[in-house]
Formats: structure tokens, sequence, C-alpha cells
């Protein structure tokens, strides 16, 4: 049993918060994007709001994919970093550019290939080429997502979050004036509509990725790094390495994705009414997840230098306090949506009907917070471990072998409609919460964890 040290709890906080702090910052600039994606082509119609919004959530299969095949990269580096092998951080790097390169491919060649999908998912006609032409135009963008991730995951690894949000941020304020003119046709540019859209994102994220870059090669904080002081060719062992870390976490968040996804597709099923009421809860919940995500990305770094430095009880510490400050957070949104969830829905719409509804959902989104919190904070830590491949097992068994089969007979043979879908979330939710959190107490109690494996292509093999 652990005791606990106040004062060495306190520090861990406070080391995490101020990670956190620009991290959170920086998913909230994500989101801000997709806000304003809505709202320019909200104006031009419905039609280019529905085709962007459908292009928008097939490209997010390519973001989410993205990410989670470059979270391998702040572990391994925090590791390293923690281990005092600052000088084998560029090697690793150089291998994730290799990664991250072949990964843009792949995602461009994926997006621009989607029209079969748009099929699957029963987009009608009408919107079918202002889709492709959104998708043709953003799938350019993908190589600099790659790219981007792999940047951050660097930078955040030996705990430089700052970049993460300035960038963020910094690409959020050129999207709403380049997007305006691209989309309405401004400035002797012809109008574009949904296929603008897609160009201005797929800009942004070139100039997101060149300034990140940019940022890492000048500044102070990376100049000993030697991030390409020399070329390497792709070391299979260095890459089969961190995809045996990135893609468990691609495929996990690829199944979260999903299930809102599925979840979304069943209600709307069930009218135009409920559909709205569903979008309004969703996206308040999305908005209050950005805050245990950020919390998550910074316990994935303190618990990888934990392990670097060989410092079992540092793992302990970073991994509860930093569960113990995402509950707190969510103690937050949990009191909003359940105090004045009426108040929440009426900023979206006037509608009552709509209002009534969207506040029962909102009041099941409270519910699930702490179990929200939990199971993101927990698969940080486990991140932190490098421990990625059963807690795809666990994520993929608690929303797929319970929360949507849960929420699917609740909803339709129980009768409860959407309140039934959200009800199996919250089943979902709380069995991943409660079985990562016993994976990473088993682990870190068990001693079952290790520190930082040695980098093929390091000076000593390259020499």
């Amino acid at each position: 049993m652990l005791r606990v040290d106040r004062a060495r709890a306190a520090r861990e906080v406070g080391a995490t918060v101020r990670l956190a702090l620009p991290l959170i910052a920086a998913q909230l600039a994500a989101v801000g994007m997709n806000v304003v994606d809505a709202m320019l082509s909200g104006h031009l119609g419905a039609h280019t709001q529905a085709a962007v919004t459908t292009g928008a959530g097939v490209w997010s299969l390519a973001i989410i994919t993205a990410i989670g095949t470059m979270m391998a990269v702040p572990p391994s580096v925090a590791q390293l970093d923690g281990a005092g092998r600052r000088h084998e951080v560029g090697a690793l790097f150089r291998q994730a550019l290799w990664i991250a390169a072949g990964l843009g491919v792949l995602l461009w060649l994926g997006v621009r290939s989607a029209a079969p999908l748009l099929d699957v998912i029963g987009v009608v006609p009408t919107l079918r080429v202002d889709v492709v032409a959104f998708l043709h135009a953003i799938g350019w963008g993908a190589p600099a997502l790659a790219a981007f991730f792999a940047l951050r995951g660097l930078s955040e690894g030996l705990s430089l979050t700052r970049p993460s949000m300035y960038f963020s941020f910094g690409g959020l304020l050129v999207l709403a004036p380049l997007g305006y003119v691209l989309m309405y046709g401004k400035l002797g540019v012809a109008p574009m509509g949904a296929r603008g859209s897609g160009i201005a994102t797929a800009i942004v994220l070139w100039l997101e990725m060149l300034g990140f870059a940019t940022y890492v090669l000048r500044h102070r904080n990376y100049r000993t790094l030697g991030l390409l002081e020399r070329f390497d060719w792709p070391r299979p062992r260095v890459i089969g390495e961190l995809l045996g870390i990135g893609l468990p976490m691609a495929v996990t968040l690829l199944m979260e994705g999903g299930l809102f996804v599925a979840v979304a597709l069943a209600i709307a099923t069930l009218g135009e009414a409920v559909t709205a009421a569903h979008q309004i809860a969703l996206n308040v919940a999305t908005v209050a997840f950005m805050v245990p995500l950020g919390l998550a990305l910074a316990i994935t770094v303190r618990v990888g230098h934990a392990v670097g430095r060989g410092d079992g009880d540092g793992v302990r510490y970073a991994g509860y306090c930093g569960i113990a400050l995402a509950l707190a957070a969510q103690f937050v949104s949990c009191g909003l949506m359940l105090g004045v969830p009426h108040g929440i829905a009426a900023l979206y719409t006037h509608d009552a009907g709509v209002i009534a509804l969207a506040t029962q959902l909102l009041v099941l989104a409270g519910l699930f917070q702490f179990s929200d919190g939990i199971q993101v904070a927990s698969n940080g830590a486990l991140r932190g471990l490098k421990d990625t491949r059963v807690p795809m097992l666990i994520t993929g068994f608690a929303y797929w072998g319970v929360g949507m089969p849960v929420g699917g007979w609740l909803a339709f043979g129980a009768g409860y409609g959407a309140r039934g879908m959200w009800m199996g979330l919250v089943a979902g939710l709380t069995v991943a919460a409660l079985l990562l959190f016993a994976r990473f107490r088993r682990l870190v109690h068990g001693g079952r964890w290790r520190a930082a494996p040695a980098v093929p292509g390091d000076a000593s093999e390259a020499a």
C-alpha cells in the first residue's frame, strides 16, 4: 500500500496541471476548428453545411488514426528523457517521421478513395459531389496532419506543451478568415463552398506543421537533441516498437469514435427533434471531455518520465494524482450538467421540445462524467507505461460488448428511445473506467512496468 506523501503529491499535481493546461487549450482549439467550419458552412445554406458535416465525419477517421498512431511518440520520448538519454531522442524522432510520412500518404489515399464509404453511410446523391470535393481537398492536408502530431509528440514527451497550444490556436485564427474567403468567394476568389472549406483546412494544417517544425528546429529547448543531424533510413525494429504502441491506440480511438457514430445513426432513426437533442448533449459532452483528455496527455508524459528514471513510486504518484485531477475536473462538468441542463440546452435552440429532451440527455451525460474521466486518465497512465494492447481489448469489450448492446436494447427493446442509447453509453464508459483503472493498479503495484528500452539507431549502433 502506497503511503501518501502530501508534499510529493502536491508537487505532482502542480507539475501535471502545468503540463495539462496548454494541452487542454490545444484540444479546445481543435474543437474550435470544427465550430468554425460548421458556422461558415451553415450560413451558406443547409446543403453546404450538410456536405461539410458529412465530409468532416469521414475526415475525422483520418484524424483519429493519425492521433492514435503518433501517440506512441510522447511516452517513448518521455521515458528516454526520464532515463537521462536525451541524446537518443533524435534517432527515435527520425524514425517517427518515417511513420508519419507513410501514414500521411496512406491517409491521403484513403480519404481520396472514400467514395464507396459514402454509399455505405447512405449519403444522398445530391450531396455526394460536394462531399467528395471536400474530401479531395482536405485530403492534401493528411501528410501535414501526421507530421504535426509527430512534432507534438516530441515536444510533449519532453514536457514542453505550450507549443501545442500556440500552433493549435494559431491554426484556428487563420482558418476563420481563410475559410471565409475561399467558401464565400472574396478578394477576387471564386466561391467554392464545401470544397473551399476543405482547401482552407488543408492549408491551415500545412501552416501549423511548418510553423511547429520551424519552432522545434530553431528553439534552444531542442538544440541538443540532434533531431536532423544526420539522415537515417527506416529501422524496422524501432518502427515496429512505435507501431506496436501506436496502432492499438488508433484502434481504441476508432472503436470509441465508431461507438458515438453508431449511436448517432441509431438515434437519427427516431426523428429530427430527437437527433437535434442528441447533437446538443453530445456537443456539450465533447467540449467537457477536452479537459480530462488534456490531463490524460499530461499523465502519459509524467508516468513515462517516472518509468524512464526507474522511479516506481513516481509512476504511482503520477498515475493516481492525474486520475484524481481528472475526477476533480469532472466534478465541475457533472455539476453543471446536473444543475442547469435546461439552461445549457436553451443556449443551442428555442425549440421547447428539443430543449426538454436535451435536458434529459444532459443529465445522463452528467452521470457518465466521472466514468469518462477515470477511463481517459487511466488510459493516459497506461500509455505512459507503453501498455496499449490490453487497454484496446478492454475498451473494445466495454464499448461494443456492453455499451452498444445495452443502449440498443434499452432504446428500441425497452422503449427508452434516445435516453436508452445514452444509458448504454453510461454503462460502457463505466465498465471501461473500472477495468482500465484496475489494469493500471495491477501493473504498478505488481511492479510490472519497465524502463525505456535501448533505441536501435542511436549513436552506438550507427557507428
